[in-house]
């Protein structure tokens, strides 16, 4: 059952790969904020997952968090989430992310509840309209 206080926790390991400077986001050899952000979308969305009906899954729609400092290649990373909040097909997370030396940043995350078919049909379909 979906309930608050579910709890995530996902690591990676910082590489070239998730670097700012792989993925766009500056020039400096350190984990990337879009690299942050995606890994706080997935631990939220992976904590909930198995309490979801068939065929329903989650779309991120919101974040409001800060990165707070470096990590360089070669630390391991990971993110902590807590669902906090559910209204309706809403959920609010709280999410924070560490390396080896401490908190790198953190924030909250909304997901909402869809049925993946149904979302993906609408996508195609947005698609077509370009």
């Amino acid at each position: 059952m979906l309930t608050t206080g579910i709890k995530g926790r996902e690591t990676v390991l910082v590489t070239e790969a998730n670097s700012a400077k792989s993925m766009g986001s500056g020039l400096l050899d350190v984990f990337a904020t879009p690299a942050m952000t995606a890994l706080m979308e997935m631990t939220a969305w992976k904590s909930v997952a198995p309490y979801l009906g068939e065929g329903a899954g989650t779309v991120g729609t919101r974040l409001d968090i800060t990165h707070d400092a470096p990590t360089p290649l070669g630390m391991e990373v990971w993110c902590e989430s807590e669902l906090t909040e559910i209204d309706g097909r809403r959920l609010v997370f709280h999410v924070a992310v560490y390396d080896e030396k401490g908190k790198i940043g953190g924030g909250t995350h909304e997901r909402f509840i869809i049925q993946n078919d149904k979302f993906q049909a609408k996508a195609l379909k947005r698609g077509e309209k370009a």
